[in-house]
């Protein structure tokens, strides 16, 4: 499902796991079965859970939990830097259709300040909670 190629351009990305000596446990499963698994989750739109162990690709939670910190490790902006860095190289990138917004760019310093609205009416509107009403008829005062 991963062709070599473009695991040849994961792989470096991949932070690497440290082995612990004094509690080493069971062997982690390796990475690229585990991508396999996390893209067959997301093409399918299986549950995580359910990803069936035959495949080969680990428990839907081991997948879930190596996407999640994969994200928190910056892998997949940085792959995805890479492969646009490659794409415009050899030209195929058309610019003149991209669309940018604050989920991938932050705005530095907020952008623009709105200016203050104007008043469309010609005073405050009057108060509800301290306008003097009326008791009705029959009804004791308060």
């Amino acid at each position: 499902m991963v062709p070599d190629d473009l695991w040849g351009r994961i792989e470096p990305l991949l932070p690497v796991r440290q082995r612990r000596p004094r509690h080493p446990g069971r062997l982690p499963l390796d990475d690229r079965g585990c991508l396999q698994g996390i893209l067959f989750v997301l093409h399918t739109g299986f549950q995580w859970e359910w990803l069936p162990q035959e495949l080969g690709f680990g428990s839907g939670m081991t997948c879930w939990r190596r996407l999640r910190d994969r994200h928190e490790a910056g892998v997949w902006d940085r792959l995805h830097q890479v492969l646009l860095t490659e794409l415009h190289r050899a030209g195929k990138l058309d610019w003149s259709r991209a669309v940018i917004d604050g989920s991938h760019h932050q705005a530095r310093r907020g952008g623009p300040k709105p200016g203050r609205a104007r008043s469309t009416v010609p005073g405050p509107a009057r108060s509800t909670t301290s306008s003097p009403t009326q008791a009705a008829p029959g009804s004791p005062s308060p």
